[in-house]
């Protein structure tokens, strides 16, 4: 039988005793109290299965097949409940299912385990009211809407200060290749719509309990056939895509092979201080050597996000600390003696200058300096050239509302969280034979960021990652999966250097070719072809998709809106 939405399922007859009163009042409280736990019931089950379909607790790879069906008893709850419920349930279901998927942040900090669900449980009170008008001002097929809103709003919480792509539905099929080359034209939009439809379609089909299942299949089948022929030409153009060659250029002339040394020196993210960054140093120099002496080679060598903490600019420019500047020259002294390129995570300082160019000072004599979370390009015995991350992680890397929330602003501080400055330069950096650009860390979850780079020139990828601080592996490759999305919406090689992983390299169609294990220290000799001949749909419109569901959806809610009230008013009439 379907759960209750509010109702009592006892007989309409009405209690003619005190008696009957008293019976009937606690049959009525006994069936509201068995709803809201079959309810509340699968709402937990719904997050559960949301947080398995990704790399998680119980599989490092992730079960991508519940991503088809694991929001069905959440749109389930959502069609039988009533408007309050929707409002009672939302961030309960918000706050319950990224605590799931994102268990590994409690790691990093308590603050940040509370922070992320309750940021979700907000998000979650806006959306699922969305998705239940949808069903309601389209009785028949709003499923169809749900599916919309449902992308608009995975499009829309990537924006922003908060924007946060991790949970994006489609990311779920980071293994199923031929499911996900339409990300080409569409980046990951056109995947997550093709995943979310069998959950809303499902749940409208079982809203009503088993024994409306078949009759609404029925009903339904035209569109679900059309379904199935969607999903039939993204398999035929997905396996059509994965016999591209993409060691050749147009004409089957060999393309150029770029060949490096990633390092994955495994330091614990949460030691600081200088032995730390001492042996940290000396551990990527031993790591480097060893890669070096296996092949002569390799062309450039790489190591993860901020792998050099002391800044060698700034140590270089204003020795401000002798053990610093010492260390960074004893660095400098053997990156010299290399003939190959090195690429790095830094903390690059800049002094805070007046208007004639000198440093400042504050009242204890302290030059001032603005903090940038950069890779330094390094060659022929000097830096050749600086990237500084653009989008910085919020909370931890960056909260512009010092002067707004200024409490929030010294709970974070209190805390430790160390705010960086914002970057503004897509950096490419010319290596001769190539040219790469270096999205850091949670730079390469956003597929804009990676497509600007493309569009400057970069003919590789580099993300340079430092995700050690989760100690979860799951965490290492739910960031992991979404490199191979950057991978196919531009047709670039892509190369992922870390500090305890995901360490790996990626071919144009989004094929992991080598990797690492996660949190070991370790190196890996890596080749990707330097493809260029393809100008992607992604390329050319990026997120047009994304758009076009935020405003779609809103603008098809309000028409549904609109229309139903007139069918009223000329009913009432």
């Amino acid at each position: 039988m379907p759960v209750s939405s509010g109702r009592s399922s006892m007989s309409s007859r009405k209690p003619s005793s005190p008696a009957q009163l008293g019976d009937y009042g606690r049959s009525y409280g006994f069936s509201l109290f068995s709803a809201v736990i079959k309810e509340l019931g699968l709402l937990a089950l719904s997050a559960l299965l949301f947080g398995l379909s990704f790399p998680s607790f119980i599989s490092f790879s992730g079960w991508g097949f519940l991503g088809f069906i694991a929001l069905v008893p959440l749109f389930i709850v959502i069609r039988r409940v009533g408007w309050l419920k929707i409002f009672l349930y939302a961030p309960l279901f918000g706050w319950a299912s990224y605590a799931v998927f994102n268990y590994w942040l409690s790691t990093f900090h308590p603050l940040a385990i509370m922070i992320v669900p309750t940021i979700y449980a907000t998000y979650y009170l806006a959306v699922l009211p969305l998705l239940k008008l949808a069903c309601t001002v389209f009785p028949r097929h709003g499923y169809l809407a749900q599916v919309v809103v449902w992308v608009g709003y995975e499009f829309l919480r990537t924006k922003g200060f908060l924007g946060y792509p991790y949970g994006i539905l489609g990311y779920t099929q980071y293994l199923f290749l031929p499911f996900i080359q339409i990300a080409e034209f569409t980046g990951i939009w056109g995947v997550t719509a093709l995943v979310v439809f069998p959950n809303t379609f499902i749940g409208a089909a079982l809203s009503q309990g088993w024994e409306g299942f078949k009759p609404f299949l029925r009903d339904h089948r035209r569109i679900l056939a059309g379904y199935g022929a969607l999903v039939a030409l993204t398999l035929i153009f997905g396996f059509l895509s994965l016999g591209t060659d993409y060691t050749t250029d147009r004409e089957g002339n060999p393309l150029p092979e770029w060949k490096v040394a990633l390092v994955q020196h495994n330091a614990d993210t949460w030691e600081g201080g200088f032995r730390a960054y001492e042996r940290n140093i000396r551990t990527m120099i031993r790591l480097s050597e060893e890669a070096l002496k296996e092949d002569p080679e390799v062309e450039a060598v790489i190591w993860s996000e901020t792998s050099v903490v002391p800044g060698i600019d700034w140590h270089t420019r204003y020795r401000t600390d002798p053990l610093r500047y010492a260390l960074v020259q004893e660095l400098i002294q053997y990156l010299s003696t290399k003939d190959v390129p090195f690429v790095f995570g830094n903390s690059d300082g800049q002094a805070v200058k007046d208007s004639a160019g000198n440093p400042l000072v504050d009242s204890l004599g302290n030059m001032q300096r603005e903090d940038y979370n950069a890779v330094v390009y390094f060659d022929r015995g000097e830096i050749q050239g600086i990237y500084r991350k653009t989008h910085l992680v919020p909370f931890t890397e960056n909260f512009p509302y010092e002067k707004t929330l200024p409490r929030i602003y010294a709970l974070l501080k209190a805390n430790d969280y160390k705010f960086w400055e914002k970057g503004t330069e897509y950096t490419v950096f010319d290596l001769g034979k190539v040219k790469i650009s270096t999205p850091i860390c949670f730079e390469d979850v956003f597929g804009y960021i990676s497509r600007r780079f493309v569009a400057e020139g970069a003919e590789v990828i580099v993300n340079l990652t430092n995700d050690s601080w989760s100690k979860s592996e799951a965490a290492e490759m739910q960031h992991g999966a979404m490199a191979v999305f950057r991978a196919i919406e531009n047709r670039r090689s892509v190369i992922r250097s870390t500090n305890a992983g995901i360490t790996c390299t990626i071919l144009p169609s989004g094929k992991i070719t080598a990797q690492l294990a996660p949190f070991i220290e370790a190196y890996m000799i890596g080749t990707v072809p330097v493809y260029t001949d393809k100008t992607t749909g992604y390329a050319l419109w990026g997120d047009l998709l994304g758009w076009v569901s935020l405003w779609g959806g809103l603008l098809l809610l309000a028409a549904g809106g609109i229309a139903r009230l007139l069918r009223r008013k000329r009913s009432s009439e």
